[in-house]
């Protein structure tokens, strides 16, 4: 199927017609915005991605114990910066990135009240790659693009990979990351071993699951900075090969059924542990037709053998790899090798899907092979550039979410998933959520080992990433929709199906129903032995949609012996 006819079918399909919604001024702003785009975003996207290249490459001529020196030298900047702040007189401490830096729809809204800064903007060297211990040693600031471009030429990788090139370690430690290797490796911050904190009263600490810290390793990830600030992490790397073998089958049937094949994909039902892909990714197009996707690291030797077809994706005239993979609608599967880094950050240029709004005629030939080069616009720029009132119109017009829910309640959620949003493509990507020691802030549901559900072992649930990343049918359709209310009836189905939302998302959560989502018991009693109540604001105001005004930022330094949470456990 064709991009341009997958996208006409999306406008015909078969949904109960809801009223027509008049178009306003904004609709227009939004209609030709890839003017914009096209010429202020895109060049100065790709001159950003230029000379940052050229920081890397500079940092890269370094040795490790000159990073090693400097990075130490900045430590001890955070710490001495800390030290100036009067709680008295000054606000909660943050760091002085721009507020639409940030990596997702959510604007970082509590930059605007009053608030102390500290700068990170240093940290964004690979401190170590240690081929013996298999670990890699790098600042909050290096990105997922950096990092492999320096370990897969070495024939290792991080353990999971996210697709994005402009995602940082500290955010996806911080907040949440998962890729195609999850199902065997679970979420990023699963795969760190050890981090360097500074604390808010200006301690430099390391934490690992097994020494006095360990209380802070666990409760770090989801904790969006809220706790101290992360410098360096020392994360797994795993042996890689140089291609990646890739297989694409189509699926069809009703939505129970693509979510079973998407099961079957990667947790064989007979258990065999041969079955299973390294990495693994369902694209769903429409309500009955998806694409399975899975991948085998292969030598170069295999993937140069005759008859084998290479596809060096990493070229900017390719088509996006989405598109690509809907081929296997028309042509039946097929299989193909692709350089195991383009593999990797196969959604980068696209940016999933989301491309295609951004610019309609992005992803055409004349396009791609003319300015292809100049993709993707950055994140950051497009919000920069969108103004409030697109920004605005996005929360209510567009989605982009992700919902994590556990692998057998796939098929419940995508069928509420086309009553509610009918979004499509639909990204599913599996992981695991281990059983931890204590009870984080994320973990699986109370007894899953006792029932023996595919995928799940006795350590480990296996849940699913489901990505919604586009305009929802009615609204390609001219109707009314109310993108608030739908994201609302989306995280209470969510609370009570025991799934997740990751932070980066524009949630309409109450504070209540927040506490409801995530466990904090083990986050607030580190926000207090580690004295981050009062010096970083919490997690809630943090990602809270909206601005954030002197008063509540105000209540949240006040907020040194009752939380939210104890709140919710104290009501019953």
């Amino acid at each position: 199927m064709q991009p341009c006819v997958w996208l006409s079918s999306m406008l015909d399909l078969h949904a109960p017609l809801r009223p027509k919604r008049k178009k306003q001024w904004v609709d227009f702003l939004v209609q030709f915005r890839w003017v914009v785009v096209i010429f202020v975003v895109l060049p100065i996207s790709f001159t950003i991605y230029f000379l940052t290249y050229l920081g890397d490459i500079r940092s890269e001529l370094k040795s490790f114990k000159r990073r090693q020196r400097e990075h130490d030298e900045n430590v001890l900047k955070v710490v001495n910066r800390l030290k100036q702040r009067n709680p008295k007189k000054d606000g909660l401490v943050c760091t002085a990135r721009k507020p639409f830096i940030a990596v997702g729809m959510r604007n970082v809204d509590y930059k605007r009240a009053r608030h102390f800064e500290v700068d990170l903007s240093a940290f964004r060297n690979i401190l170590d790659i240690d081929k013996e211990s298999m670990i890699a040693r790098v600042e909050p600031l290096v990105n997922m693009g950096q990092i492999s471009r320096v370990t897969v030429p070495m024939n290792l990788a991080l353990a999971v990979v996210a697709e994005l090139d402009d995602l940082t370690v500290g955010g996806l430690i911080n907040g949440y990351g998962i890729e195609g290797s999850s199902h065997l490796y679970g979420l990023f911050s699963d795969t760190v071993v050890a981090m360097e904190v500074v604390l808010a009263d200006g301690r430099v600490v390391r934490a690992t699951k097994d020494n006095e810290y360990s209380d802070l390793f666990y409760a770090i990830p989801w904790s969006q900075g809220t706790i101290g600030f992360l410098v360096s992490a020392d994360i797994r790397l795993i042996p890689v090969k140089e291609y990646m073998k890739v297989t694409c089958k189509p699926v069809r049937g009703n939505l129970k059924e693509l979510a079973q094949a998407y099961a079957d994909s990667f947790a064989p039902r007979d258990g065999d542990p041969a079955k299973v892909p390294d990495f693994v990714e369902t694209m769903i197009y429409t309500q009955t037709e998806a694409v399975v996707t899975t991948g085998k690291y292969a030598s170069k030797q295999e993937a140069q053998r005759k008859g084998n077809a290479i596809n060096e994706l990493g070229w900017w005239f390719k088509p996006w790899f989405y598109q690509h993979c809907q081929t296997a609608l028309t042509r039946g599967q097929f299989v193909e090798y692709i350089p195991t880094r383009e593999y990797y950050h196969r959604h980068t240029r696209s940016i999933y899907w989301e491309g295609k709004l951004i610019l309609p005629f992005a992803d055409q030939w004349w396009f791609r092979w003319c300015f292809g080069w100049l993709m993707p616009p950055k994140v950051s720029l497009l919000k920069a550039t969108q103004g409030e009132a697109i920004r605005n119109y996005y929360h209510d017009m567009h989605v982009i979410q992700d919902m994590l829910v556990p692998l057998y309640k796939v098929s419940d959620a995508l069928e509420f998933l086309h009553n509610e949003m009918e979004v499509y493509p639909v990204w599913l990507c599996p992981h695991r959520l281990f059983k931890l020691p204590v009870k984080t802030m994320v973990h699986p549901e109370p007894g899953f080992e006792l029932h023996h559900r595919q995928g799940d072992t006795n350590y480990a649930q296996m849940y699913t990433d489901i990505g919604l990343y586009y305009a929802p049918a009615a609204v390609l359709r001219g109707e009314e929709f109310n993108g608030v209310e739908a994201v609302r009836r989306f995280e209470k189905w969510l609370i009570q199906s025991h799934g997740f939302q990751p932070q980066y998302a524009v949630s309409e959560l109450s504070e209540k129903d927040f506490w409801r989502m995530f466990d904090g018991e083990l986050y607030e009693e580190c926000r207090r032995k580690y004295k981050a109540v009062g010096t970083f604001m919490s997690i809630y105001y943090k990602s809270k949609k909206g601005r954030k005004t002197e008063k509540e930022v105000y209540e949240a330094e006040q907020a040194m012996l009752e939380s939210a949470y104890a709140e919710k456990t104290s009501l019953g």
